[in-house]
């Protein structure tokens, strides 16, 4: 791609903020094979900006200024640069030079093909299958009594935009199969794409019929019921065309349409009225202007947003995925569900009802296997809808934007239900447009095998698990209710949100100085620090426990000693006064009286009571040599210390008494 660049350098160019009134950045633009690179060489710290060429999406020349000629870059990732270069010339080569580089007309021109971290080709086999799409069937409950992996598109014989293995029901004869793709739009004929273990119930997906005005086909009739059998819980099953009904009757004008309730026995069809990707593609562009505004009014904005219906849309293609969830976990019943050539808007509903009936798909390591599942695998044309190649214009559209801004709508009305953070999604989708790896390259399992991406691009997931801490929702509560179970979200027009974290990404003044996200995963890391501490003082305490216990007993021993000394008849015979106790056989140690003292008190008091009856009658300082007795021992020295001089003589006995 080098070829393609007119000038590699341009001096004293100026970087403009559009979102604040702040000077202009003055710096060098670099323009390389991948790269457009503006270092700013003005602050003290380099600050560098670095653009794939991949995700320019228009290159824009303004009218001049006093300051030079203006260059604007629009990116698919909604981000927005404005360059003023000094000299016309340099100007004009600058835009040809990014209009040739942005416009990839080969494949091989993308950026995943030169792309090259530094991992051996054993850890790139490695990352390739760290997605297993055959243990997510299983997962589901797949193969089983009732379904299995039919080999009939094994080398793509019957459908070149299917990948080679299918899940059909067993009932489905080879011959069944074959005459349904003849009568399926780019031979797309009903296959599974999500198994209920719960209800039996399944989500199959396919592409509209060729029916006409009046065509019918009984294999394709066959094929239905196999599908419907294949659920003994239910004795009809939907069918859910996501187009507007206008559209699919405009279609049976050119052979296609769709399936009449007379023809296929035992079948309940419905509408959803989900619009094509031109006029997604016209919505999502309002909706863009209105992001762009400067300094609009309240009613500048809500106005925009309005007109460009873009919440409309999605709140349709989630009201779709909530009928078929609740069909398959409340009713019970299997769903067919199309559209046009079943790559669109049926992957759309088909995934968000997938995220609403599972709670492995609200998990990190889910959401991508539903992406490779639902999209990568069944055939959604990346490179047609997201223009990686410089082709029809008309077949970009928005389609798998808005199913992330779907789950992003999700995510905010069950904050704790989703492992992945909003980041997550964002990442995602400028990975889709970027083409740094090979995942979403080509519009087809068929295209990337043919292309050789295992073996010449690396994968995205790996990378994405390897940073998984920058993804995780603080919020996420495996325990929770939102958690289990199947999400019932609301889709009443007040519930949708204006996604300026998607749209607004890169105007820093729109945003709050702090992240919300950024506060609440430091409070997360702060409180396992925190419980991890606690833990280490627990086990502390505990030990301490323990070697207490141990040298209580000891002590208890030594007391009962004492106390089998103390009952010995002839020492208590002759202790007569305080004097007689302190050369005695008390004199053995303080220490030891604080536990006879406060522990054995009765006994006490019964040993004084008997060396009083044992005294002589006619002693009349018998209770005052008990006062003299309590008097002397609070003196110190040898004699017995009082309760205070004991806790002082004795600390950490005293402490823990205390705790």
């Amino acid at each position: 791609m080098m070829e393609h660049i007119r000038l590699p350098k341009v001096e004293r160019v100026q970087l403009v903020d559009r979102g604040s009134s702040r000077r202009a950045q003055v710096g060098t633009l670099y323009l390389t094979a991948s790269h457009t690179i503006f270092v700013d060489n003005e602050t003290e710290v380099c600050s560098e900006i670095w653009v794939l060429h991949s995700l320019v999406c228009n290159v824009e020349k303004q009218s001049v200024t006093a300051f030079g000629y203006p260059l604007l870059i629009q990116c698919k990732n909604f981000q927005v640069i404005q360059l003023i270069i000094p000299q016309e010339n340099d100007c004009n080569d600058v835009l040809m030079s990014l209009l040739r580089l942005s416009r990839a007309k080969r494949y091989e021109e993308l950026y995943c093909f030169s792309f090259k971290p530094n991992i051996d080709k054993a850890e790139r086999d490695q990352a390739w299958d760290f997605i297993d799409l055959r243990a997510e069937y299983s997962r589901m409950g797949v193969p089983n009594k009732l379904w299995h992996v039919s080999p009939i598109n094994r080398e793509y014989r019957v459908c070149d935009t299917y990948p080679t293995d299918l899940f059909v029901p067993k009932s489905a004869t080879l011959p069944v199969i074959v005459g349904s793709s003849k009568f399926r739009s780019r031979g797309r004929f009903p296959t599974l794409s999500y198994y209920c273990k719960e209800t039996q119930a399944a989500i199959c997906r396919s592409s509209q019929p060729l029916s006409g005005f009046s065509a019918r086909c009984l294999e394709d009739e066959q094929m239905l019921e196999a599908i419907m059998k294949s659920n003994p819980g239910s004795r009809f099953m939907y069918v859910v065309d996501t187009r507007p009904k206008l559209n699919a009757m405009a279609n049976r004008a050119t052979g296609k349409g769709y399936e009449s309730e007379d023809n296929y026995t035992n079948i309940k069809f419905q509408f959803i009225g989900i619009e094509n990707i031109h006029v997604m593609r016209n919505s999502q562009q309002k909706l863009i202007e209105v992001s762009d505004l400067r300094a609009p009014s309240m009613g500048e904005f809500l106005l925009g947003l309005e007109n460009s219906d873009w919440l409309k849309h999605i709140q349709t293609i989630l009201t779709a995925g909530k009928f078929i969830s609740k069909a398959v976990a409340e009713e019970g019943v299997s769903v067919l569900v199309h559209c046009s050539d079943g790559w669109d808007r049926t992957a759309q509903v088909c995934s968000v009802a997938c995220i609403l009936l599972d709670p492995y798909y609200r998990t990190l390591k889910g959401f991508m296997v539903l992406i490779e599942k639902d999209w990568v695998s069944f055939g959604h044309k990346f490179s047609h809808r997201y223009s990686h190649l410089d082709e029809d214009p008309k077949e970009v559209s928005p389609v798998i934007d808005q199913f992330l801004e779907c789950v992003w709508q999700l995510m905010e009305q069950f904050p704790c239900a989703f492992e992945y953070n909003e980041r997550f999604l964002i990442s995602i989708h400028n990975h889709i447009h970027s083409c740094q790896y090979g995942n979403f390259v080509c519009n087809s399992e068929k295209e990337r095998k043919d292309l050789g991406i295992r073996e010449k691009t690396h994968s995205l997931w790996p990378h994405m698990w390897k940073n998984k801490s920058d993804f995780v929702n603080p919020l996420f509560r495996p325990d929770h209710s939102q958690t289990q179970g199947v999400l019932r979200p609301l889709t009443t027009p007040y519930c949708f949100k204006f996604w300026r974290g998607l749209y607004n990404h890169f105007d820093r003044g729109l945003h709050p100085r702090q992240s919300v996200l950024d506060c609440l995963m430091a409070v997360k890391e702060e409180t396992q620090q925190l419980e991890e501490l606690l833990a280490v003082c627990e086990q502390k305490l505990a030990a301490l426990g323990k070697e207490h216990a141990n040298g209580l007993c000891v002590k208890r021993h030594t007391i009962n000693h004492s106390q089998t000394l103390w009952a010995e008849p002839a020492h208590l015979s002759s202790a007569n006064s305080p004097q007689d106790y302190t050369g005695g056989i008390l004199s053995t140690g303080p220490k030891d009286w604080p536990f006879q003292q406060r522990e054995t008190e009765s006994t006490e008091l019964s040993l004084f009571g008997d060396a009083t009856k044992s005294s002589d009658p006619d002693n009349s300082d018998q209770e005052s040599g008990v006062a003299d007795f309590s008097c002397h021992s609070s003196s110190g020295g040898d004699s017995f210390p009082s309760e205070d001089s004991v806790k002082d003589a004795d600390s950490d006995e005293a402490a823990f008494n205390t705790a």
